[in-house]
This record gives C-alpha cells, sequence and structure tokens, in this order.
C-alpha cells in the first residue's frame, strides 16, 4: 500500500441531468481536503455493495492510497443506482458516463483529471466513454476488453457461441433483477426492486435477433471509429480469455498514444487470475496513471509498445502454471515478424504444394467436445487432448520439426473449399503433437461461411462450388519445439461450443490448393533487459469474507448414447455460501446447464440452463432470483423460452416469461 491515509465512504449520490441518482463507494486520501487529487473511476453494473467489495477493498484503496480518488458507481438501474435495467452499452449508459466524469471533475478534491478502469465491462465502458472525447477523460486502461461487439462476443465469425448465449446471456437477466441493498437505499428497496422487475426485459432473445452485424451491434463497437478516442489508452488482457484477440486489434488501429499487455491469463485482472504466472497488475497501473494524471516521468511510454507472454506450452484442461518468457516489440503490427508458408498437400503439411488432391468429410456433429466452450469459465471447459476431436476431423501434419521457432500474431489458413449446403460452417484448429501423439491446441477460429465476406450482409453458398476462404486464426504466442509435429485440423462443426449449421455438411477440402502461413517472431536480444513485474501483490481485503458451506468443485460430464449416438454434456457450478463480514450479507450462486444433440442431426441441438442467487442478511432480508432459459431449433427458427422469478422471503413475489420463435437468418 502507498503511504497516504485513506477515508473510505460507504456510499454518496451522483446526480444525473434527469435527476436520477447513481450510488457510488469512494476512497479518498485522508489530506485530500487540502490536497486534490485525480479520480478514477470504475463503472460496472456488478453491486458495488456486494458484487465486487472483497476486490474493491483492495484494488481501490491501494490506489487511493498512492494519491488517487477512487471512484467504484453502479450504472443505472443496478446496484443500489437508482434508474430502471437496460441492455448492454446503450446509449444512455455512455451519456451518464460523460455526466460522471464532469461531476468528479468538479469536486474539490479533485484535480479535474480523471481517469477511466475497468474489466470486461468496465473496460469496455471505459473505451466507449473515451470515443465521446470529455474533456476531463485524460486516460483509461481496459483490460479483458473488446473492440467489436458482434464478432467478438456472442457471434464468434457469425457462429452463436454457447459461452454467451447461455453463460453470461443466463446470467445478465438475473443481475438486472436484483434489488438494491435497504442499508443504502432505506425502506424504498422494495418498490426500486419491483420497478426493476416490473421493467425487465429478457436482452438475450434481443441479441438473439439480430444475427447479422447490424445497427444493433455497431453501437458501442470502437472498432466503427479508432480515431474517435484520443486519450491515451492502456489495454490488458490473456491468451487464455476468449476475449483477447481484441487486444492486438486496438493497438494495431487505435491512433492515440497506447500500450497493449498480454500474459497467460483468463478474464480476470492479472493480479487474481490464472493461469500463472500472475502480475502485480495493481504497480503497472500506478505506472500509468502517474504518467498521464500526474505529469510524472515513470518511464512507462518508453519502454515497447506491446508485451507479452511467450508461452512454451500451450493452456491445457489441469494445468495452472504455463511456462515461457515475456518478449516485447516496439509497435504493432511488429515489422519483424515473417510469414512462414506451410501447404495442405496429400499426406500432411509440407513446403511444397504437390499436386492437387480432394479430401472429403463427412457431417459429425459433436466434433469439438476437447474444447467444449468458447469462454472456459471452470477448468472441466479448458481444451484437453484433442485427439478424440482430430480423429473426426481432416487433419493434415508436418514431419516432426527439426528445430524450435516461436510464432506471434495471426496464423492464417487458407481453404480451397466446398460444401453441399447452403449454409455451412467452417472450424480449423491449429495443434501441436508430441511424438507419443498427444495433441495440444495452439490456436483455433471458426467461420460461418456465408460471411466469407462480410459478417453485416451474408450471402449463401452455392453447393458444389469451389470457395478460396482465407481464414485468420486467433492470435498467440507459442513455441513450437523440436521433435514435435504442427497439425491443422478441420471440420464443420466445433459443438457445444458453437451452434450448428441448418443442415448436416459434407466438406471438401482441396490439398494442393490450400495452405497456412505461420507468424514467426526472430529472438530479440532486449527481451533480456525488459523491466521485470513484481509478483502479484493481493493484501487482505478490509471486508472479511466467511465461508457458510464450501463449493463442490465444479463437475462438467459428457454422456453418450449408444443407441441413439446422442451426446448430452451436463455442468453444475456451485459458488457455496458466504458472509461478507462488514456488511453480513451472506450471498450463494448456482448456475447449471445440460446440452444435447444427436450426431446425425443438427437440428437436434437443444440447451437448458438456471441460475440462481440468493442474498440474505438477518431476518431483515431474504430475497432470491431463478432464471432459466431454453433453446431449441429446427432448420428455419431458434425457439427461446425464458422465466425469471423473485423471492421474497421464500414467497413468489414476481415470475414472467418470455416465448420467442426467432427465425433462422443464415446462420
Amino acid at each position: 500500500m502507498g503511504s497516504r491515509p485513506v477515508t473510505q465512504i460507504e456510499n454518496i449520490w451522483i446526480p444525473m441531468s434527469d435527476g436520477t441518482r447513481l450510488a457510488a463507494r469512494v476512497w479518498l486520501p485522508a489530506d485530500v481536503e487540502h490536497s486534490p487529487v485525480p479520480a478514477l473511476l470504475e463503472y460496472i453494473p456488478y453491486r458495488k455493495r456486494d458484487g465486487t467489495r472483497l476486490r474493491d477493498d483492495v484494488a481501490q484503496l491501494y490506489l487511493a492510497s498512492h494519491g488517487y480518488a477512487s471512484v467504484r458507481l453502479d450504472i443505472r438501474g443496478s446496484g443500489d443506482s437508482e434508474g430502471l435495467p437496460q441492455d448492454e452499452y446503450v446509449q444512455k449508459e455512455q451519456d451518464d458516463g460523460v455526466e460522471i466524469i464532469a461531476w468528479l471533475a468538479r469536486q474539490p478534491w479533485c484535480t479535474g483529471k480523471v481517469g477511466m478502469f475497468g474489466l470486461s465491462w468496465g473496460g469496455y465502458s471505459a473505451l466507449q466513454v473515451a470515443v465521446r472525447r470529455p474533456a476531463e477523460l485524460k486516460a483509461i486502461i481496459a483490460v479483458g476488453a473488446i473492440d467489436d461487439r458482434y464478432a467478438q462476443e456472442l457471434y464468434t465469425g457469425g457462429l452463436i457461441n454457447d459461452a454467451m448465449l447461455f453463460g453470461w446471456g443466463l446470467a445478465w437477466p438475473a443481475l438486472c433483477a436484483r434489488p438494491p441493498d435497504p442499508a443504502i437505499v432505506g425502506d424504498r428497496w422494495r418498490e426500486m426492486w419491483m420497478q426493476r422487475l416490473n421493467n425487465l426485459d429478457y436482452y438475450t432473445a434481443d441479441w438473439l435477433a439480430h444475427q447479422h452485424r447490424d445497427e444493433f451491434w455497431k453501437h458501442g463497437s470502437i472498432s466503427e471509429d479508432y480515431g474517435a478516442i484520443q486519450c491515451p489508452v492502456y489495454v490488458m488482457g490473456g491468451w487464455d480469455d476468449a476475449l483477447h484477440r481484441a487486444i492486438p486489434s486496438m493497438l494495431a488501429n487505435l491512433t492515440c498514444p497506447r500500450k497493449g499487455l498480454m500474459g497467460p491469463w483468463g478474464h480476470g485482472y492479472p493480479d487474481a487470475t490464472g493461469p500463472d504466472p500472475k502480475m502485480d497488475w495493481l504497480a503497472e497501473a500506478l505506472r500509468w496513471w502517474d504518467h498521464w494524471l500526474k505529469d510524472i516521468d515513470t518511464g512507462i511510454m518508453a519502454e515497447p509498445m506491446y508485451r507479452v507472454w511467450m508461452q512454451q506450452e500451450p493452456m491445457m484442461r489441469g494445468v495452472h502454471e504455463i511456462p515461457g518468457r515475456w518478449v516485447a516489440e516496439e509497435s504493432w503490427p511488429s515489422p519483424r515478424i515473417t510469414p512462414r508458408k506451410l501447404y495442405l498437400t496429400k499426406d500432411g503439411l509440407g513446403s511444397n504444394a504437390g499436386a492437387e488432391v480432394a479430401h472429403d468429410l463427412k457431417p459429425l456433429q459433436t466434433v469439438g467436445i476437447t474444447a467444449p466452450r468458447w469462454h472456459a469459465y471452470i477448468d472441466p471447459e479448458v481444451p484437453t487432448d484433442q485427439r478424440v476431436d482430430d480423429a473426426r476431423s481432416l487433419t493434415f501434419d508436418t514431419e516432426p520439426l527439426e528445430e524450435d521457432f516461436e510464432i506471434l500474431g495471426q496464423p492464417v489458413v487458407t481453404l480451397d473449399l466446398a460444401v453441399d449446403t447452403p449454409v455451412a460452417a467452417l472450424a480449423v484448429r491449429l495443434n501441436e503433437v508430441e511424438p507419443d501423439g498427444l495433441s495440444k491446441r495452439v490456436t483455433y477460429e471458426v467461420l460461418n461461411l456465408t460471411h466469407r465476406n462480410s459478417h453485416e450482409f451474408p450471402e449463401p453458398l452455392e453447393p458444389g462450388r469451389r470457395y478460396r476462404i482465407r481464414l485468420p486464426l486467433q492470435d498467440c504466442a507459442h513455441v513450437f519445439k523440436s521433435g514435435r509435429r504442427i497439425r491443422i485440423a478441420v471440420s464443420t462443426t466445433y459443438w457445444p461450443a458453437f451452434w450448428p449449421s441448418p443442415e448436416p455438411v459434407t466438406l471438401t477440402v482441396y490439398a494442393g490448393r490450400s495452405d497456412l502461413e505461420l507468424p514467426v517472431r526472430p529472438e530479440r536480444a532486449e527481451d533480456a533487459q525488459l523491466k521485470p513485474f513484481g509478483p502479484a501483490l493481493v493484501p487482505e481485503p478490509t471486508s472479511g469474507r466467511t465461508v457458510l458451506e464450501e463449493a463442490p468443485a465444479p463437475t462438467r460430464t459428457h454422456e453418450w448414447d449408444v443407441a441413439t449416438n446422442k451426446l448430452t454434456t451436463r455442468t453444475v457450478q456451485r459458488d457455496g455460501r458466504y458472509r461478507i463480514d462488514s456488511i453480513g450479507t451472506e450471498l450463494s450462486t448456482t448456475a447449471s446447464e445440460v446440452t444435447e444433440i444427436l450426431d446425425h442431426d443438427p437440428t437436434s441441438a437443444k440447451v437448458a440452463s438456471r441460475y440462481t442467487t440468493s442474498y440474505l442478511r438477518g431476518a431483515d432480508w431474504n430475497v432470491r432470483i431463478e432464471n432459466d432459459l431454453r433453446m431449441s431449433l429446427t432448420k428455419d427458427n431458434f425457439s427461446l423460452i425464458a422465466n425469471i422469478k423473485a423471492y421474497e422471503n421464500d414467497k413468489e413475489i414476481f415470475c414472467k416469461t418470455w416465448d420467442r420463435t426467432i427465425p433462422r437468418l443464415l446462420v
């Protein structure tokens, strides 16, 4: 911690121009009345009072102790803030953000300079508000954020990903349905809660209705105009985070002062999220803030633009530390990266294309079970040995490598192919195969082939016609090792991470006319002189946490019905029950999901998900929200049925059902 004593204010109200008041927790240096400081804003809907309290007690206190006013604010209609629930990243949220920044800058304890930071939603919010160019916003840090809402979230490659629709798509409506805390808003908490419930919509259905990259998704996507952001931007993330692709994209396209950091981590702050090695991200953030908000030369802008963890091994299930080393590039894209081309041939992957040979793949709907989630929240969802899926895909291998080499950036696979249906999907994996046959996924990508030219204006395929498809895979940093093989695996399904095409697809890939391009990175001597990051600094939170019921290990099981060739996958995650001692609130959350599909029939795909969360404090406050979501499909339509119930003292006080049939539009 820093040297300045800190005063923590449990709640302040920030008025908006329409009369709505937004609720914030604030940490101020104790001497701020005589020595104003810059303000730092984290602006998210995840409940400052309880949802992020334990993390805030550490991070916000740290920043305040180093001379900042640290502000954690609930967006309109969430947590303790007034207003009605709203969908993600709406215009009003961004309008409020501009007003909040101006309000903070006017406070007597603020120097007039404001920074924004956050993880996931908080990172998106910082980027979206930066587009508006409020004069008081001097710099931002975005962790685990995206620059394209369509292609980097729900519709990866134009395909529906399971984690966003049935993970986040299940949790978000339930989050919107939660009440404010009576200890903050007083006796009106129940009235505010009922207003939220009665005005609740099931936003997930709206996402599903917008299957192309239309204005719905363009709003809030900074990729629409990178040049609109002029304040300095530091983007951070991890290779194990499904959203990591936005970091190199933003470095390449933003024109403002910028830096990027990519570690091995998943979707979280780098001091609290595995796999290891973690790092002292708060100290790195402080260097950024001191440079841009206090005009202190910390040296941070003299360092290379892009710093990444060069991985010696890919992430695998059960692995908690990724071996590797820190490397850096002065700019991105880096002129030092050179392409190495390998051709898909009759016999594998090689340096010569050889003769044209057609390889056919018959349809199987269950390819993908070795990496069953677009975004892995729990260890059973992390990729494992790829051989089960490789055996049911088209695969092309090199001979054993003669020497090590490393790649950084996007490998690109170009395929000459044909399919027999007007709508078809493509999944391509880049694997490293050990001498004993163990196959590890290095990176991958999927594509709805009707989106081969545009996510906004898809075009049906002509069955039997040959197409040349250029597919950049997800960015990666990896050392391929001598004695191992490089494998390209191609399939038309990637279940259950991505929902299938309307009909079974037979694929033909033409070897001799298809290739792989690897972004080879030469070693850089200066990497040995990079300033080391400190170990993760995670002090004990000032709010204690008492575990009342231990959380069991999450489970994910696959059941195969031999008679029908049906795959059923069951996932259960229970967070146990715990009490935040400083406020006396007990919290509990449980999430479950069941998916099923027949190996021969894509229209048999079904999912049933449930999310339950509860809050209890003494005899005065006992509330629970239950959210159920089911989806099935036909060749022509999606069928979505959702239900939200709210309980007080175990008595149902609210119930609403949404039943939507949504036409499939080349998906």
